[in-house]
């Protein structure tokens, strides 16, 4: 394993941790009571409402953009996404990724919550589903770049996967959705906003480190 990789794998395993302890303190079978559901105890309380995203205290606190991808609304919505950041993990390890990917992933993070902002009807959000899909989005999009043949078709089909899962969401129509056989509501917007962070930012890694080459190699280099 390269050092970018066991980075990128550092990276998810820091969002999964975050994420158990803030539901070990919290208690995420008590998390969805704290918005007003119903009686939740004090530390579930005090624990979601300082660390979810707000829209209405983006500007204020600031580090609720990183901060909400640790807050789970119920524990089975805990343990899926803490599993899917293993699942990343892994992605991102046999795709190769390259340090610049693994900056993309970590900036991709809070700008995910970020544009969230775009429904500041959504007054209360937590998960790491948004940051998973940014996190496919930059693995696969590497895969996609960089490489040639069965690689780079798998990249395309896991990136090509993502965008369908994203607009069958329909992210700009209910801000919120309880899917069959969930206990909590999901916001299809941060799955896209997921996406499209994850794309961009990866898009701006690959292209700054292109022009970093162009430099290195002089006005008469070829890339």
């Amino acid at each position: 394993m390269t050092r970018a990789e066991g980075a990128w794998a550092g990276l998810a395993a820091l969002l999964g941790i975050a994420a158990l302890a803030v539901g070990w303190w919290g208690d995420p079978s008590q998390l969805g009571q704290a918005l007003g559901a119903g009686p939740a105890s004090g530390a579930a309380s005090f624990g979601i409402r300082a660390l979810d995203w707000q829209p209405g205290l983006a500007a204020a606190e600031p580090w609720r953009a990183w901060t909400a991808a640790s807050v789970h609304f119920s524990l089975r919505h805990l343990v899926v996404n803490v599993g899917g950041a293993a699942l990343v993990a892994l992605l991102g390890v046999i795709g190769a990724v390259p340090r610049r990917m693994v900056v993309a992933w970590f900036v991709a993070w809070p700008l995910t919550h970020v544009g969230l902002l775009l429904r500041p009807e959504l007054a209360h959000y937590g998960g790491l589903s948004g940051v998973l899909h940014a996190g496919v989005a930059v693995a696969a999009f590497q895969l996609v770049v960089a490489e040639r043949g069965v690689r780079r078709a798998i990249g395309a089909a896991i990136l090509a996967g993502v965008v369908l899962k994203v607009l069958n969401e329909a992210p700009w129509g209910a801000t919120l959705r309880r899917p069959a056989g969930w206990d909590i509501a999901v916001a299809p917007l941060a799955h896209a906003t997921g996406l499209v962070s994850g794309v961009l930012c990866a898009a701006l890694a690959q292209a700054w480190a292109r022009v970093g080459r162009r430099r290195a190699r002089g006005p008469g280099g070829l890339d």
